[in-house]
């Protein structure tokens, strides 16, 4: 990991194409930052990334004969909601 110092106003480079502007700092510590970038780059913050990673491996998962018999008895087994049964 490189560990830069930037006081606001300054700003850093990435390669040729990303520039990070360091754009307030306030009494908190909170810094406010401003990426120029290309428009096709995603840009996430860490949280988000790992909270992706973790649906993606979940979507991917195989399925248990547990859970799909817990998915059928709540959506019924042509994958619609059941409709309440009336007495």
């Amino acid at each position: 990991m490189l560990i830069l110092g930037r006081r606001e106003g300054e700003s850093l480079c990435i390669g040729d194409h990303i520039t990070i502007t360091i754009l307030s700092v306030d009494a908190g510590g909170n810094v406010n930052i401003g990426i120029n970038a290309p428009k096709d780059l995603l840009i996430l913050r860490s949280e988000l990334k790992e909270a992706t990673s973790a649906n993606q491996e979940a979507a991917t998962a195989s399925s248990t004969p547990q859970l799909i018999r817990a998915l059928e008895s709540v959506l019924g087994p042509a994958g619609h909601p059941q409709e309440p049964h009336s007495n």
